[in-house]
């Protein structure tokens, strides 16, 4: 009865102030005057601690205040790749259910079933197509990646300025980047001498934001970077700045990261500990740079001229991101100034963890088959450059995803754990303690349902709308519990499952036999003690509902685990 005549006094006090207040608690409109602004931030390749709230030498500040005024989560979980990343993010749906279960594809295997069309689903909607119904002009800038067929403009968006082909592109190359609809000119088109991608990206994601405050209606604005991704590219005197930073090396840098994750309270006591360098997964000797199967190097048994290169690869990478948080602070700067920030809900994340192609010293020329051309001298200052290919190896990708192990193309904490920073003055209070409940990419879309009052759909154009996988997170925002679930992993024959703290994981591409590793996260969470051994009937039974969970979601690779 308590509860019943709070609800009434809360309704009462809406009829007043337009305000309803949600299952969750949460304040949610109910007039399109109250919906809030939405941006989502979107990097590509970062990893878990890259950014200065997270622990890393980054100088991240614009980033790191969106995370002191807002909420900050310690489990948020991607779908190990970019295009899985981000069919589940705009979908709510796991990867497989919108189409896009491992890769973008023009030639599926139709024999792996229709999680594998490689583009999204007719049986999905994106987080465009739930929007504009409730309102909202809807805005994308940057890298689509879920295939052209399925492009931003048929899935919803009204403006677009990006590409919708491949993983990645040359910054520096200004034709390649296009505007939709079709025949739109474009508003911003620096000299090609001038334009650098993220710089433009950031630009139009300004550009959108002032088309949608033109409008005097709510306006979701979806910003996909490229960077940090290889081709690793930034202006030498943006990198010249950081090489001596990373001439210190990644054993030291790891160590101060881990340190300064203790200091933010990031790491809340002995369940977190610094991994040994990982493992440079199993692969022909070239691609892996003489590191197959075998732990990455220590830095100091390195020549000094291999570090000087190596320096300068994490140089560049550090100068992608320090461009993309100089592009929040762009954002934020013009949000205040039209005091729109107050009812912005803005969230940064990224889509997998740091990606370590191939080995440790990284790759050089686009067929990425393993061939390095050592630089030394002047010609340093050519890493990153235009017409550049390079990624900065595995060695800082396991710098970039301290304390945890592996990479991007795993479902180890290293692999498919992000960061994710939520801030909205006017919906999420800004919390003190860091968020512990464990997330998802496919969150994303019911939060943004609850935020902007609108609905999911039962059916569209494609027939049948397949139910939402995910959950609001609007109470982890607040410092609630979300209630106990199992999450679902794959990629390529990569798997994982998380119920409650446990998480049993199948790898790939290891030097030893692979089984079912077993982990207890509450107390291991950067997976160093395998429990498979002491707890047999509990790896049986989970990896019994991940093979029910596969066949529910149309995952489906070479063979079932169990019978691996």
């Amino acid at each position: 009865m308590k509860i019943q005549k709070l609800m009434r006094i809360c309704h009462a006090i809406a009829t007043l102030t337009g305000v309803l207040v949600s299952s969750h608690g949460c304040l949610v409109s109910s007039s399109s005057a109250q919906q809030p602004n939405v941006l989502v931030i979107l990097a590509d390749d970062l990893g878990y601690s890259d950014l200065g709230c997270y622990g890393g030498e980054i100088p991240t500040p614009n980033i790191d205040a969106l995370a002191a005024g807002g909420a900050r989560l310690t489990q948020f979980y991607t779908s190990a790749r970019c295009c899985p990343s981000r069919a589940s993010l705009m979908t709510g749906l796991y990867p497989t259910q919108a189409g896009i279960g491992d890769f973008v594809s023009s030639k599926p295997n139709k024999k792996r079933g229709p999680g594998y069309l490689g583009r999204l689903s007719d049986h999905c909607v994106t987080l465009a197509e739930v929007l504009k119904p409730a309102g909202y002009g809807c805005y994308y800038v940057g890298k689509w990646h879920m295939h052209t067929t399925t492009g931003p403009i048929a899935r919803g968006f009204d403006e677009f300025y990006g590409y919708t082909k491949d993983h990645s592109h040359d910054q520096y190359d200004a034709g390649y980047y296009i505007r939709l609809p079709e025949g739109r000119q474009k508003e911003i088109d620096p000299s090609a001498e001038d334009f650098y991608a993220t710089d433009v990206f950031n630009e139009y994601c300004l550009e959108f934001i002032k088309k949608g405050q033109a409008t005097k209606k709510p306006w979701f604005v979806f910003l996909g970077h490229s960077s940090p991704h290889f081709p690793i590219q930034a202006p030498a005197e943006r990198v010249d700045r950081h090489e001596a930073v990373y001439a210190r090396g990644w054993d030291v840098l790891r160590e101060e990261r881990f340190n300064r994750m203790q200091a933010l309270g990031l790491t809340d006591g002995k369940q977190w500990t610094l991994t040994p360098r990982s493992l440079v997964p199993v692969d022909q000797d070239d691609i892996a740079n003489g590191y197959s199967g075998k732990p990455n190097p220590a830095w100091s048994s390195l020549s000094d001229d291999r570090q000087h290169d190596l320096a300068r690869r994490m140089a560049v990478f550090a100068a992608m991101v320090e461009g993309v948080d100089h592009g929040v602070g762009q954002i934020v700067q013009h949000l205040k100034a039209t005091n729109s920030l107050e009812n912005t809900l803005i969230l940064f994340l990224s889509d997998n963890g740091g990606c370590y192609e191939w080995g440790p010293f990284g790759f050089d020329g686009r067929s990425r088959t393993g061939q390095n051309d050592l630089r030394t001298g002047e010609a340093l200052r050519e890493i990153g450059g235009r017409g550049t290919h390079q990624a900065y190896g595995s060695g800082w990708a396991n710098l970039s995803n301290t304390p945890f192990r592996l990479y991007k193309h795993f479902t180890h904490e290293g692999g498919i754990c992000s960061p994710l920073i939520a801030h909205w003055p006017k919906g999420i209070q800004p919390q003190k303690e860091w968020v512990r409940a464990p997330a998802h990419m496919m969150d994303i879309m019911p939060t943004l349902i609850e935020a902007s009052s609108a609905h999911y759909p039962k059916n569209n154009s494609g027939g049948d709308v397949l139910p939402l996988e995910g959950t609001s997170l609007f109470p982890a925002f607040r410092g609630h519990d979300i209630p106990e679930r199992t999450i679902g992993f794959d990629h390529q024959g990569a798997h994982a499952l998380r119920q409650g703290d446990w998480k049993i994981i199948w790898s790939k591409r290891m030097p030893e036999v692979i089984s079912w590793e077993l982990y207890n996260l509450a107390n291991d969470r950067c997976e160093m003690v395998n429990l498979a051994d002491k707890h047999p009937s509990r790896v049986q039974r989970m990896a019994s509902d991940w093979e029910e969970w596969a066949s529910r979601v149309d995952v489906h690779w070479t063979e079932p685990a169990s019978q691996k």
